[in-house]
């Protein structure tokens, strides 16, 4: 593990959509952050000139299964997970040698994107069921108030402007995040969800009488819907109301 002094701000970066990537990178650079990456996001960095450490550094252990185990260890979520106010917590971290992590940038394997392709297998949409990502983005979320995290590109220049102008990113943006995170891994995991009820070939093999009611309509829906605009009054004049599509 590489020496870091405790005071070193520390951050996670795991993405799949690298829009802005070389932006948020450089600026976390220019912000005294570590920053530790897995190996395809450590080699897209790399190619824009920024220096990462591989998050086998955090869990001293290398990436295994074809990428499918990565940062599914407490060398990276203890770092995230740790209550700051709980000195019992922050011994045990420096009695095992972990680091703080302080910003959590993932974005999740493109489930949706896959899916939508010609000729797309069982087998395929399964590979693109993340898994390390989500556990990340919930972790970080959970101790939003002492750990930033960015599950959306859109997002970090307003994140990185306001903690180079204010030195900080409030408790306020913290918490938009957090919420922010929880309901993308949410939309992500109903996604997944309706995909594995509705496939024909799950049909045919998984789908039982005590998981639909009559008609074959599921006892269980979950919609992961995207605002698409706001209307200008709802059902009554009085109301507001918005338009989503999923």
């Amino acid at each position: 593990m590489p020496a870091n002094p405790a005071n070193r701000l520390n951050a996670i970066v795991s993405i799949s959509d690298s829009t802005n990537l070389d932006t948020l990178g450089r600026a976390l650079t220019e912000l005294g952050a570590t920053i530790y990456a897995t190996g395809g996001t450590k080699s897209r960095l790399e190619a824009a000139g920024v220096d990462a450490h591989s998050v086998s550094d955090l869990t001293g252990f290398p990436e295994i299964l074809g990428g499918r185990v990565k940062t599914l260890h407490p060398g990276a979520l203890s770092g995230i997970l740790a209550k700051r106010s709980d000195a019992g917590q922050m011994a045990e971290l420096a009695e095992h040698g972990l680091n703080e992590i302080h910003l959590v940038a993932v974005n999740l394997y493109p489930f949706a994107q896959t899916i939508q392709k010609q000729g797309i297998t069982l087998e395929d949409a399964v590979e693109q069921i993340d898994v390390g990502g989500p556990t990340m983005i919930r972790s970080a979320a959970k101790n939003f108030t002492s750990v930033i995290v960015l599950s959306d590109p859109a997002d970090y220049d307003a994140v990185i402007a306001e903690w180079r102008e204010e030195g900080d990113v409030s408790q306020e943006t913290r918490q938009k995040l957090a919420a922010k995170a929880f309901k993308h891994v949410s939309e992500y995991d109903a996604l997944i969800a309706e995909y594995l009820g509705t496939i024909d070939r799950v049909k045919e093999t998984s789908t039982s009488a005590s998981d639909t009611e009559a008609g074959g309509f599921p006892s269980e829906m979950s919609l992961g819907l995207t605002k698409a605009q706001s209307l200008r009054y709802g059902e009554n004049p009085h109301q507001p109301a918005a338009l989503y599509h999923d």
